[in-house]
């Protein structure tokens, strides 16, 4: 359940690229980042990051430039981009996220 929680929360995010490339924010795919795995390996599904269909699997995306054109014409790894989804869901943790109020701490001696 929490993979498929963690999921959701990625793809709400938005392409990724889009918003580094202040396209926007666009509705977003899910890309299972295969850093480090053979190609009959499963990827994690906490490594992922959000993308367009375009920057996912279209001629400007990973898949259609592959990992190389990807990096050279966005000089932007997959790694790069999990770093931006990590910080884009610690930053909407921290927005969402109830503090109590100063007024409801017991303080004790």
């Amino acid at each position: 359940m929490a993979q498929k929680e963690h999921l959701n929360q990625v793809a709400s995010l938005g392409c990724v690229l889009c918003k580094h490339l202040d396209l926007g924010n666009s509705p977003a795919q899910i890309h299972h980042i295969r850093e480090g795995q053979g190609m009959s390996q499963r990827a994690s599904h906490f490594l992922v990051v959000p993308l367009c269909p375009e920057h996912h699997t279209g001629n400007s995306g990973l898949h259609g430039l592959g990992k190389r054109g990807f990096y050279t014409r966005y000089k932007l790894s997959e790694l790069d981009l999990l770093a931006m989804t990590i910080e884009e869901l610690h930053e909407n943790f921290y927005k969402h996220r109830i503090v109590p109020r100063s007024s409801s701490l017991v303080h004790s001696k």
